[in-house]
């Protein structure tokens, strides 16, 4: 009983967690997270997350996605995999295919690309923690 309510609860404070990349930032490489991801700046490469992407305003990524929820304010140039919802803002701009349960463009956004609703999209499984490789050799 303690268990499961002590799980659900530390589920909820790890989506709570937010990690924003500044506008000005450039990325090289993959990113994932548990948590809220906000992007500003720029990433090249493909970003994964087990709740919301947000590409605000200045915000590019040149990759693929994976997430439960991402909204568009920005450009993003890749595949889109939402197991929930996708929104595109009047200044967002997507170049790539999109596969989600839920498609909204605003009034001035853009999509140049497919787009498959309520197709399930696969499960979000983040990379395991590796252990340090200083660790190993003391």
């Amino acid at each position: 009983m303690f268990a499961n309510k002590e799980s659900k609860k530390e589920v909820e404070n790890l989506t709570q967690v937010s990690t924003i990349i500044g506008k000005g930032t450039v990325i090289h490489g993959d990113i994932e997270s548990s948590g809220n991801i906000r992007i500003e700046g720029k990433v090249i490469g493909n970003v994964k997350a087990k709740s919301k992407i947000v590409i605000g305003d200045s915000g590019l990524i040149q990759g693929n996605i994976l997430a439960v929820n991402v909204e568009i304010a920005g450009e993003v140039k890749g595949i889109l995999e939402v197991s929930e919802l996708v929104i595109i803002k009047p200044t967002g701009h997507v170049i790539g295919d999109i596969i989600a349960q839920k498609l909204t463009v605003d009034q001035g956004g853009t999509l140049n690309g497919t787009t498959k609703m309520g197709v399930v999209v696969k499960e979000i499984k983040l990379s395991e923690e590796k252990e340090p490789l200083l660790a190993k050799a003391v």
